[in-house]
């Protein structure tokens, strides 16, 4: 179980930085989107997401290191 959690939550992370990326390029050469300028949704929120997601895939593969994995 927690071999899944951290895959998923690996990719995820690693695709929420693309995007978030890719958004910050758009925004810097003035092309980003005016649905993407607002509060509700920016690059930064998907960023700060990607984070949150590679945090999650850190602390589950050090709990799953130090309890030993169970398979």
């Amino acid at each position: 179980m927690e071999k899944q959690i951290v895959t998923g939550s690996y990719w995820l992370g690693l695709v929420c930085s693309l995007i978030a990326l890719g958004l910050r390029f758009l925004d810097v050469f003035g092309l980003l989107p005016p649905l993407l300028r607002g509060p509700v949704v920016s690059y930064m929120s998907i960023y700060k997401g990607a984070l949150m997601l590679f945090l999650i895939a850190i602390a589950t593969a050090s709990y799953a290191g130090v309890c030993g994995e169970k398979t």
